[in-house]
């Protein structure tokens, strides 16, 4: 089943790469072959992406209110978005670094129930200050996760399989996200604002209780076993600056800068729509739900067909293909003066090439590490991304208020994939690679 070979930068055969071919690149393909394991991991990992992706959208969301409640200006308010992003870079370098430690399972534990008790702190704070400090915190645990859980579905899947499941798992954040949308159309309307932004935190936290029950009966991946018995016998333990030493340099900056652009563009553009919408286009928050739901169920379409992809074409094409995309649907969505059901209709492509991608990047990171290394240097790149993503929602913030904000989010956003596109050409293909125990 597998060849001596895998796909360098070019798409050609690079020699010393054990992989597999992708026989049946069908997107449901994989679930149907999948053994029990590999789906308790899928499920339990699609839920923990559908948490976080409902608790970091319910700032985005309520980010008018507090405004308005605590007279906070635009770069103040995108500062919390920030801090929580830079804690979650922190978070998940080490989550990743203690993953290669004690196991992915364990840490994957650790991480949801931490979440979960500052997402519900953060209905309970008195001033901005506050907010920021338990945002910050929650940020840890938030990042921790995402490091965790990506390691632990991309070594339990078979290799030919790895981009349709790590992609289909990415999809639960657009669930999540339409469940915080849901929350906040109900809560609203039920609520008056000063309580209702109160409970959208409550309700993020309530989920994640669930997820680490059903979290505790998942598998370790046996290559993890194996590779950390082996350091354990020989005494040579995963150092955490090993990821920034000889050949394993290279691609550590080149995949922290593809994170970094893929995930500075999307927070750019979904920190800010929905205050674009209430703002410039003077929408009401009920009735901005349809622009946003139009824009989730893209993000929902461009995670699935980014997974097939994916496997299809490739890790790098995705890339490739769906940062120019998403170039252009931001600046026409953002500079062109449609109608507002023109921008209805624009708001499906504008999610789905937005966030297709990023049901490459799980699977790609983690084939471009060797499995001792493998939830370092995946932990930190993703959270590179995410701590130097993080300052756009105040860079677009503190702009907004001498360019404008829909300006503001154009030219964060197209920068941002600019540097993805360029980071993804210089690194190498990695489809069908099989993971082994480090020897």
């Amino acid at each position: 089943m597998s060849t001596a070979t895998g796909q360098g930068s070019s798409g050609q055969a690079t020699p010393g790469v054990d992989a597999v071919e992708i026989r049946d690149a069908s997107l449901m393909a994989f679930y149907r072959s999948m053994t029990p394991p590999e789906r308790h991991t899928f499920w339990a990992c699609a839920a923990g992406w559908c948490l976080d992706g409902m608790d970091f959208m319910i700032y985005p969301l309520v980010i008018g209110t507090i405004m308005s409640l605590w007279h906070v200006d635009s770069g103040t308010a995108g500062l919390a978005a920030t801090v929580t992003l830079l804690a979650s870079a922190l978070g998940g370098w080490l989550a990743g670094f203690v993953a290669d430690r004690i196991g992915r399972v364990l840490t994957l534990q650790i991480t949801i129930l931490w979440f979960s008790v500052f997402s519900l702190l953060c209905a309970f704070v008195q001033n901005f200050e506050q907010l920021l400090i338990a945002r910050a915190i929650l940020g840890l645990g938030f990042g921790g996760e995402w490091a965790a859980g990506a390691v632990l579905i991309g070594e339990t899947i078979r290799a030919e399989y790895r981009g349709r499941a790590v992609g289909s798992v990415q999809s639960g954040w657009a669930i999540g996200w339409g469940l915080a949308v849901l929350s906040q159309a109900v809560l609203f309307s039920l609520l008056p604002p000063e309580t209702a932004w109160r409970w959208m935190f409550a309700v993020g936290a309530l989920p994640a209780l669930l997820v680490f029950y059903l979290r505790r009966y998942v598998e370790e991946p046996q290559v993890a076993v194996e590779t950390r018995a082996r350091a354990a016998a020989s005494g040579e333990r995963p150092k955490i600056w090993e990821i920034f030493s000889g050949p394993i340099l290279k691609t550590t900056l080149l995949a922290s800068l593809a994170a970094a652009g893929c995930q500075g563009g999307y927070y750019a553009i979904t920190t800010w729509v929905p205050r674009f919408l209430t703002t410039e286009r003077h929408l009401s928050i009920v009735s901005s739900t349809g622009y946003l739901s139009a824009l989730i169920v893209g993000s929902f379409t461009g995670y699935l067909v980014g997974a097939w992809l994916a496997d299809r074409l490739g890790r790098r094409p995705l890339f490739l293909i769906f940062s120019l995309g998403a170039i252009a649907v931001t600046v026409a969505y953002t500079q062109i003066p449609l109608s507002n059901g023109m921008l209805w209709v624009l708001g499906f492509p504008l999610g789905f090439f937005a966030s297709g991608y990023f049901s490459g990047m799980g699977a790609f990171l983690t084939e471009l590490y060797p499995t001792r290394l493998r939830g370092s240097g995946q932990g930190f790149c993703y959270n590179f991304g995410r701590g130097i993503g993080a300052l756009f929602p105040a860079l677009v913030g503190y702009l907004s208020e001498r360019v404008g904000l829909a300006s503001a989010i154009a030219i964060f956003a197209a920068a941002a994939y600019g540097v993805f596109f360029l980071a993804a050409y210089a690194l190498p293909e990695t489809r069908g690679k099989v993971l082994h125990a480090d020897r």
